[in-house]
């Protein structure tokens, strides 16, 4: 890592504090360059974000996409979080903080109209940034890609139902035309233009020409961060600095909601023993925000002026700094995330061969008889031992062996001792074949070593 990299907090905090304080000095600049978008989508920070995101979508070859399959678990959650959840969650963060904890510090004919803009806010995923998320964590580029495809087409059909029912509204203006142009915008294009540029690199310089275009790259994806940080609390730098406690209370909830969103989901994949890769990238596009589409449904249903419109941009100037925090926490966990998924997904894999809860596998495999077949016992074999290969034999070694002492007196052998009498007998049966076939000795001897 970096000293860039590893300090990316601060410059964080640092563009933050240029961006409020530019906003302030220059707003003619800041003004001219917010004025250059279409349907409510700033192309100056479109062009920004395809710099962050074109890395990633560089390194997913599409060849490979079959296997996003084996993550459903991963899949399943993310879904669970985005559209059975967050919005939920957070019309009852908002009713609570903004309709009843900060009620008598907030403007009283604006209330409602606030708690609108943060349910508009979470409603929808986010489609552009998580790739940037995903990429800090070190998450699966295929994974996230099919996730975010797939979270777009749920978006065009769940959205404006979920909003309405959560406003209480009969009819929900979607902006359709916002919804479409970043679908193409941060999906389709870089995707294509990515495309393009590995299939060009592979065929004229191979993998070493893609990895040293994606090490000029790289540094270049966070300057772009860092100057979308600059506009986003530049455009907004005068609106901060006349009503900052107005903007703080509103964040209350938007900070808890993705936290817990976030949590959730982290906690959810570990359980169910999805890896760490996937389960980073979970987690934040669990808990991220499509603030282009959330901006313009606001103001088309609220108005320009409207706490609803305020609430959403507010969204728009945390969303970065808290996912950095998010993306800190997940890479600081990844050892305790891995312990507690590898605990889970040995019980499932025993499952899977036969054992029962709370039966030992190997007294589940010398129990029962195997299946007659033409091969018959040998001399001083026992048909009933384990195989020394049986993935049961290494699924349980940690909790059945103990290691043996050293010959002189010194560390552990790695060899291991049977504390189990069926054990014994099933190490006796495979010491006997080693005996009988030398030329196999060795990947025996192995096998019981790692018993």
């Amino acid at each position: 890592m970096s000293i860039f990299e590893r300090y990316l907090t601060l410059w964080v905090a640092l563009c933050i504090v240029a961006g409020i304080a530019l906003g302030h000095l220059l707003p003619g600049f800041f003004q001219a360059v917010g004025v250059l978008e279409v349907a409510k989508v700033n192309l100056p920070v479109a062009a920004l974000i395809w710099l962050m995101i074109i890395p990633m979508l560089i390194k997913i070859d599409f060849a490979s996409l079959g296997r996003v399959r084996e993550h459903w678990r991963g899949i399943g959650v993310t879904l669970f979080i985005n559209w059975a959840v967050k919005p939920f969650s957070m019309a009852a963060l908002g009713w609570l903080f903004i309709g009843y904890v900060f009620k008598p510090h907030l403007p009283s004919d604006q209330i409602n109209s606030y708690i609108a803009g943060l349910i508009i806010l979470a409603a929808a995923p986010c489609t552009a940034m998580v790739f940037v998320w995903s990429h800090l964590t070190k998450g699966e580029p295929h994974f996230t890609l099919s996730q975010v495809a797939l979270n777009d087409v749920i978006m065009v059909v769940a959205f404006a139902p979920i909003v309405g029912l959560l406003l209480g509204l009969s009819a929900i203006t979607v902006p359709w035309d916002t919804l479409l142009l970043s679908v193409v915008l941060y999906i389709v294009i870089p995707v294509v233009l990515a495309q393009f540029l590995r299939s060009r690199l592979l065929a004229n310089g191979g993998e070493a020409s893609l990895t040293g275009l994606l090490r000029v790259l790289q540094p270049l994806s966070l300057v772009s961060l860092l100057a979308t940080l600059v506009l986003l609390f530049g455009f907004q730098g005068e609106q901060i600095l006349a009503q900052p406690l107005i903007i703080a209370m509103l964040a209350v909830p938007i900070l808890i909601q993705v936290y817990f969103n976030s949590g959730l989901a982290y906690l959810l994949n570990r359980v169910a023993g999805e890896q760490h890769c996937v389960a980073g990238p979970s987690a934040l596009i669990g808990a991220s925000n499509f603030f282009e589409l959330a901006v313009a449904a606001a103001i088309s249903l609220f108005g320009f002026n409207s706490g609803a419109a305020l609430a959403t941009v507010v969204g728009v100037l945390i969303e970065v700094p808290v996912m950095l925090s998010v993306v800190w926490i997940v890479n600081r966990s990844q050892g305790w995330y891995e312990r507690g998924a590898v605990r889970q997904r040995l019980p499932s894999a025993a499952a899977k061969r036969g054992v029962q809860p709370g039966e030992r596998p190997f007294q589940h495999r010398l129990l029962r008889p195997r299946r007659a077949g033409p091969r018959q016992a040998g001399a001083g074999e026992d048909v009933h031992a384990p195989s020394p290969h049986s993935p049961a034999v290494r699924l349980s070694a940690g909790a059945l062996l103990q290691p043996l002492p050293h010959p002189r007196g010194r560390a552990p052998a790695p060899a291991l001792r049977l504390r189990d009498p069926y054990l014994r007998s099933a190490r006796a049966a495979v010491a006997g074949r080693h005996r009988q076939r030398p030329s196999q000795g060795s990947g025996a001897a192995r096998a019981v070593a790692l018993v």
